[in-house]
């Protein structure tokens, strides 16, 4: 089962730069989880992006930002474990290495969850 993580109470405004010893530690622990096949994708997205609007037969592309991203802006993971409680230990690993703050854990639906021929 596949699991959005993120920190939903991340600012980027008011964060301190990380520590290079930090940013060390986090290396390794990426490595060691995609090594481990658990990690999917890491990544933060960005304020800029488009909007595609299908209406009546008719698109329209609308320019962002659209939501407050803030959070999504620090960064996400998704990762790939057999449970929620296999998800809880991994970001627990995380949150050591960053310190205090908050992950969410949210189970993805994705194409698994179809019934398709294969």
């Amino acid at each position: 089962m596949q699991y959005f993580v993120y920190d939903p109470n991340f600012d980027p405004e008011t964060a301190a730069d990380p520590e290079p010893e930090m940013m060390v530690e986090m290396g390794n622990f990426i490595g060691e989880a995609m090594q481990a096949g658990v990690l999917v994708a890491t990544g933060a997205l960005t304020p800029q992006g488009k909007r595609l609007r299908l209406a009546d037969g008719k698109f329209t592309v609308t320019d962002g930002p659209f939501i407050e991203l803030k959070e999504l802006m620090a960064g996400f993971a998704i990762i790939d474990v057999e449970s929620m409680d296999e998800a809880v230990e991994w970001c627990k690993r995380f949150r050591k290495i960053v310190g205090d703050g908050e992950s969410e854990i949210v189970p993805l639906f994705g194409a698994e969850n179809f019934d398709h021929a294969g």
